[in-house]
């Protein structure tokens, strides 16, 4: 005889769980990790290329840039790890540090990085990885370097226009960060051209670096004068701010690099009509930029040694001095190498000694730094600094 089966009652409808309390984020100690970490990247794989390139026949010379460029190629694995995880777990400050107008400029490091270490890959890293491979990375990185330094040459001066408000006596050279990156690019082009097939593919990857050139020209002529006008009126830079001053080298001696290697590249991928016209082109041009950046580097010398006495510490600003100057050291040599001066491959031999100096200093108080922990701490406020006096009218 069969049973009724009894209908299940429905079970009490369970509370929902409420919103889970806030905790500490994941890797926190990345919280602060902004986009000037690349800088270390950028100057490494400097010393690096312009090492290799010296008019220099030391024993180990080459082994020892060798190792630098591996060392720079690590360090840009790391850091970008480490932005990857920035963003990941801390959207909010990575959003907050692309809207701040005195941290935006800073993403075009993460271009030159690439581009950087692209380059070092041909210069001297093909040494031990092989010509096949440098290749190969070289154009892995030069592809992505120069499509983010386009895109961040057009993204950071349009927040500048719509959302960032600097005022005149806020202006630094770090503005000129995002339109130094595709001069970058047009320096180190050159050095993929011979790689390339003969005809359409090597022009076009000529003449595309000649005007990625007048693009980050054109650009940093517009921004230069606003930083000279700020230094004349407002008076020197904040005392932590002034490393930064070195950054002006950096469109200088790049593009003195650049049209060092668009002239080495020409022949054997224009017309010989324009393919004779590039190494004029690149004395004409090199000199006198190279002679501008060389009181550049006297000035800023100056202010540097004034902010020290007056109590400049360490900070990530210093890695200023690193690149920078490396461009011109490399604008140096192609020089030499292009006039046949002794004076000039005596100017970059002592440029890269400058560089070498800059570079130590930098990475013994980064690693210092990264050790103790004080260079991912939040940033603290910049003390007062005291004012001049001023006499006082009767």
């Amino acid at each position: 005889m069969a049973t009724a089966v009894r209908p299940a009652r429905p079970s009490p409808p369970q509370p929902r769980p409420g919103p889970r309390p806030p905790g500490p984020r994941p890797h926190p100690a990345l919280r602060h990790l902004g986009p000037h970490w690349y800088a270390p990247v950028m100057g490494t794989a400097i010393v690096a290329s312009a090492g290799a390139g010296l008019p220099l026949h030391l024993p180990g010379l080459r082994t020892a840039c060798a190792a630098v460029w591996a060392l720079a190629l690590v360090a840009l694995v790391a850091v970008l790890g480490a932005r990857t995880l920035h963003w990941t777990h801390h959207r909010d400050r990575a959003r907050a540090d692309l809207l701040d107008p005195a941290v935006a400029p800073f993403h075009g490091c993460l271009s030159m990085a690439l581009l950087a270490v692209g380059g070092g890959a041909l210069v001297v890293g093909r040494d031990g990885i092989g010509v096949p491979a440098a290749v190969a990375l070289d154009a892995v990185l030069f592809g992505a370097g120069t499509v983010v330094g386009l895109v961040t040459a057009v993204v950071v001066p349009y927040l500048m226009i719509v959302r960032h408000r600097i005022a005149p006596d806020r202006v630094t050279p770090a503005l000129l960060l995002p339109l130094v990156a595709p001069m970058v690019s047009a320096a180190l082009g050159p050095l993929l051209v011979p790689y390339l097939p003969p005809g359409q593919p090597r022009q076009t990857l000529l003449f595309g670096c000649l005007a990625l050139f007048g693009l980050s020209l054109l650009a940093t002529a517009l921004v230069l004068p606003l930083v000279c006008g700020r230094l004349l009126t407002a008076g020197p830079l904040p005392l932590a701010l002034t490393p930064s001053l070195f950054l002006v080298l950096g469109p200088l001696g790049q593009s003195t690099t650049a049209v060092g290697n668009l002239a080495d590249a020409a022949p054997g991928a224009v017309p010989a009509p324009y393919a004779h016209a590039f190494t004029p082109f690149a004395v004409l041009y090199g000199v006198p930029v190279l002679g501008f950046a060389l009181l550049w580097l006297a000035l800023a010398t100056a202010l540097v040694v004034r902010a020290r006495r007056r109590g400049m510490g360490f900070s990530m600003a210093w890695w200023a001095f690193t690149f920078p100057v490396g461009t011109c050291a490399t604008g140096a040599t192609g020089l030499a190498r292009h006039t046949g001066l002794v004076a000039l491959d005596v100017l970059a031999v002592a440029l890269y000694a400058l560089l070498l100096a800059a570079w130590s200093v930098a990475a013994v108080c980064t690693a210092r730094g990264l050790v103790s922990g004080g260079l991912l701490a939040a940033p603290r406020p910049a003390p007062a600094e005291p004012r001049p006096a001023t006499a006082r009218t009767r």
